[in-house]
């Protein structure tokens, strides 16, 4: 999917927020507030934009633990398998695939320590994992949420350099 900077500029905008009016990203990019509607229509259609959600944080919802888990699996566990039994849990709140030693990496949210605990033991269970080695979050340093962008994109055929 091709994005100009107009779009990446409207993206931008609404990633910093999406309750401005297309009038306000219009100023904001130079363009009218039709002339938003029309590309930010567009980017829904392609998909580059996927919805619009309210960021809300995980401290106000009692969600004040957060820990990160590996997954080391049984033979070829299928990435699919991971997800599907992962889903079930709310307190997962992101998974994905690594390199390394382990199968997966999850990353939950979670009430308090011992609530951490039970929901790794419950994902320990499933038939497919060997083993979890998990590592609890003392600090966030760094957190992108609150810093959103976009980053610029690279053509590599026409950078010199």
């Amino acid at each position: 999917m091709e994005l100009d900077r107009l779009d990446r500029d409207i993206i931008a905008a609404l990633v910093d927020d999406a309750r401005q009016t297309y009038a306000e990203i219009g100023h904001r990019v130079g363009l009218s507030a039709s002339a938003v509607k029309r590309r930010v229509d567009r980017l829904r259609e392609l998909g580059a934009i996927t919805g619009f959600s309210a960021r809300v944080a995980p401290q106000a919802l009692g969600w004040t633990t957060e820990a990160y888990v590996e997954l080391f699996c049984q033979g070829k566990t299928k990435p699919s398998d991971i997800a599907l039994a992962v889903a079930r849990f709310p307190e997962v709140v992101g998974a994905a695939t690594i390199t390394g030693e382990a199968d997966a990496l999850l990353h939950i949210r979670a009430t308090d320590v011992r609530h951490v605990e039970r929901v790794i033991e419950r994902i320990a269970a499933e038939t497919f994992v060997v083993r979890t080695k998990s590592a609890i979050v003392l600090s966030r340093l760094v957190d992108a949420t609150h810093h959103p962008s976009v980053p610029e994109v690279r053509n590599e055929s026409t950078s010199t350099g």
